[in-house]
C-alpha cells in the first residue's frame, strides 16, 4: 500500500469492491471520486476526467443536476418512506407506473417496481413461473438467455448471464435456465458468412434449442437489444426479426432487457424500438432515474395481470415484493427524469449528436490495435486485437483490456475493459459534439499509448 492515500488504505481494509480483481487491488487501491458536474467527475486530487461510462451506463442525465436533486430533497420532507403492500399506496407510485405504460413499446397493463436491474430480471422468471402455474402449465418453466448476455447478478437474474465469470464457483445457472449463441458476429460468424446468413444460424439454433428441450416447457426468451457487459454486441441484420419469428412460432414469452438501452440510449425510446423488437414485457433500471437514486421496474402485459388475479385469488396474496418496491423517494426522482427527457427532448438531442459520435467511435477501425469498432446511437466499442487480419486476440495475461483503460484514465477519461479487450463507451445522454470530440480525442492519445506498450513489450509475436 505504499504511496496510497490515507482514504485509499480506508477502502482497501473496509470495501469489498464488485468485479474487481481483489488481490491486485489490494497494492493498486481505488481511484476516489469526490464529485461530479454534467460530464465530468473529479478524483480526490483535484483530477477532472470526462466520464466516458456515464457511470455503470446509468448517469444519463450527467452530474449534479438540480432537477433531480430538489425532486429528492422534495419528496425526502414529504414522505421520506412508504410502501405498496396490503393495499396501501402513494401518489407518485401511479404516476411512475402511468409514465411508464405509456411510453412502453408493448401494451402494458401494470408495473411492478423493484430496486435494480438484476431484481427487475429476477421477478421476470418469478412472474413467468407464477404466470404459467395460473395458467395450468406447470411444466413450461425453463427460460433461455444468451452467452455474452448481462442480466444480473442475484442466484436468478446471474443464472440469465451469460458470462463465465459469474458463474464460475458461484454454482450457477441454476437449473431451467438455458443458454443459446450470442449474436457477436465479429467473432463468430464462419468464414464467408454473411451477417443474414449468421442470424440465421442463429435462429436455427435456438429453435434446435426449443425442440432439443421440448417446445411445452420453454417459458421464455430474454435479450439485450444491445448487449451491454458482454461486449456491446450490435445484433447483425436480420438478427431480432428471426429470433422473433422461432419466439412466435411456439409461444414463447420475450423479455427485452432494457437496463442499459432504454431511455433514448440507442436513438429512441427503447431498444427493442430500434431493433423491431416486440417484446411481451420489459425490463428497466438505471436511467429510469439517471442513477441518481435505485429504481427497476417490469412492465406486465393484461394477460399476466389477469393470471396474477386468478392466482393470488386462490392463494389469498400475490407473495411477492420488497421493502423498498416503489420507494417514494426513488418513484419521485424516476418522475422526474422521466419529465427532464420529455421537456428537454433528450431523444432528438441524442439523434443529432448520435452521428458526431458513431464516426468518431467507428473512426478507431483504421488503428493498428483495433479490429471492430461498432456503435449506435450513443453507446459504443472497440475490440484490441493483437493482428487485424487474422482477429487474434492479445494473451489474457497481457491484460491490454486494462491497460488500454488505464491510459484513457491517465488521460482524463473513464471508460470500461470488457472481457475479451473490449473498451466500451457509454457517457451521459446530455454530452455535446464538443465534448464527443474531446472525449475520443483522449482516447486517440490512450491509444497511441497503449500501441507503443505493444511494441516495447512485444506483445504481437
Amino acid at each position: 500500500m505504499t504511496g496510497l492515500s490515507n482514504a485509499a488504505k480506508r477502502d482497501i481494509e473496509t470495501v469489498l469492491h464488485p468485479y474487481t480483481n481483489l488481490d491486485t487491488f489490494r497494492s493498486t487501491g481505488p481511484l476516489i471520486i469526490e464529485r461530479g458536474e454534467g460530464i465530468h467527475v473529479f478524483d480526490s486530487e483535484g483530477k477532472e476526467y470526462i466520464e466516458g461510462m456515464a457511470g455503470l451506463w446509468c448517469t444519463s442525465l450527467g452530474y449534479s443536476e438540480a432537477e433531480l436533486i430538489d425532486a429528492a430533497t422534495e419528496q425526502m420532507r414529504q414522505l421520506p418512506f412508504g410502501h405498496v403492500f396490503g393495499g396501501r399506496s402513494h401518489e407518485r407510485a401511479a404516476e411512475l407506473a402511468e409514465k411508464l405504460k405509456a411510453i412502453a413499446p408493448h401494451d402494458a397493463s401494470k408495473v411492478l417496481f423493484c430496486g435494480s436491474g438484476s431484481e427487475a430480471n429476477d421477478q421476470q422468471i418469478k412472474l413467468l413461473w407464477y404466470y404459467n402455474n395460473a395458467k395450468g402449465r406447470p411444466e413450461k418453466k425453463k427460460i433461455i438467455s444468451r452467452l455474452q448476455g448481462y442480466h444480473g447478478v442475484t442466484i436468478a437474474s446471474g443464472s440469465l448471464t451469460g458470462l463465465p465469470a459469474n458463474h464460475m464457483d458461484f454454482d450457477l445457472p441454476i437449473e431451467r435456465i438455458f443458454h443459446t449463441g450470442s449474436p457477436h458476429y465479429y467473432r463468430q460468424g464462419e468464414v464467408g458468412e454473411s451477417e443474414e446468413e449468421f442470424s440465421t444460424r442463429r435462429a436455427q439454433e435456438l429453435e434446435e434449442l426449443i425442440l432439443r428441450e421440448g417446445p411445452e416447457t420453454i417459458a421464455g426468451f430474454i435479450a439485450e437489444p444491445i448487449m451491454g457487459a458482454g461486449g456491446v454486441v450490435m445484433p447483425p441484420q436480420g438478427y431480432f426479426e428471426k429470433i422473433q419469428a422461432v419466439l412466435d412460432k411456439y409461444d414463447i414469452y420475450f423479455i427485452s432487457d432494457e437496463v442499459i438501452c432504454g431511455f433514448a440510449r440507442t436513438g429512441n425510446m427503447f431498444g427493442a424500438e430500434t431493433f423491431g423488437m416486440k417484446p411481451d414485457s420489459i425490463s428497466v433500471a438505471k436511467a429510469l432515474s439517471s442513477a441518481y437514486v435505485p429504481i427497476g421496474a417490469v412492465t406486465i402485459g393484461e394477460d399476466m395481470y389477469q393470471a396474477m388475479i386468478d392466482e393470488s385469488k386462490k392463494i389469498g396474496t400475490f407473495g411477492h415484493g420488497f421493502t423498498y418496491t416503489a420507494h417514494p423517494v426513488a418513484a419521485a426522482v424516476a418522475c422526474k427524469t422521466l419529465e427532464i427527457y420529455e421537456k428537454r427532448d433528450i431523444l432528438s438531442h441524442v439523434r443529432a449528436v448520435a452521428p458526431t459520435f458513431e464516426k468518431r467511435v467507428m473512426g478507431f477501425a483504421d488503428h493498428p490495435l483495433v479490429g471492430n469498432a461498432r456503435a449506435k446511437g450513443l453507446i459504443g466499442a472497440i475490440e484490441l486485437v493483437a493482428d487485424k487480419g487474422t482477429k487474434k486476440s492479445f494473451d489474457k495475461a497481457a491484460a491490454i483490456g486494462a491497460v488500454a483503460m488505464g491510459a484513457a484514465q491517465k488521460h482524463g477519461l473513464i471508460v470500461r475493459a470488457l472481457a475479451g479487450d473490449i473498451i466500451a463507451f457509454c457517457p451521459p445522454l446530455i454530452i455535446k459534439e464538443d465534448e464527443i470530440g474531446e472525449m475520443f480525442d483522449r482516447m486517440a492519445r490512450a491509444l497511441d499509448d497503449v500501441e507503443a506498450h505493444v511494441r516495447k513489450e512485444g506483445l504481437r509475436g
